[in-house]
């Protein structure tokens, strides 16, 4: 049985599409639920391009790196979820441009 090796560049290309897709999610979404879930997809990029580069290298910096950001995400969605259902109770509605009247 052989292992197929894959370079260090298609993987950097993968993160950077991966990464891009979560970027135009992001930007494009009006709901903010599609928001948190596209952020998340962001960090799952930087944390594969961290795994990556410390694969490459032969260091444990990259894992350390993604174990960060895994927990950075884990924040988010708890008080990001949180937030999401405090306005959706109160407003109905997960629209970025209907909350912007929230401002008082």
């Amino acid at each position: 049985m052989t292992s197929a090796a894959v370079s260090m560049d298609e993987v950097m290309l993968l993160a950077g599409i991966i990464f891009s897709i979560g970027l135009v999610g992001v930007m494009v979404r009006r709901n903010v639920l599609y928001i948190l879930m596209s952020l998340e997809i962001v960090l799952n990029a930087t944390g594969l391009a961290f795994v990556a580069a410390g694969a490459h290298w032969g260091q444990p910096d990259g894992q350390i790196m993604f174990l960060l950001i895994l927990t950075l995400a884990a924040a988010e969605v708890s008080v990001g979820l949180g937030l999401i259902l405090q306005i959706h109770r109160k407003y109905d509605h997960l629209d970025i441009d209907q909350l912007k009247l929230m401002r008082g």
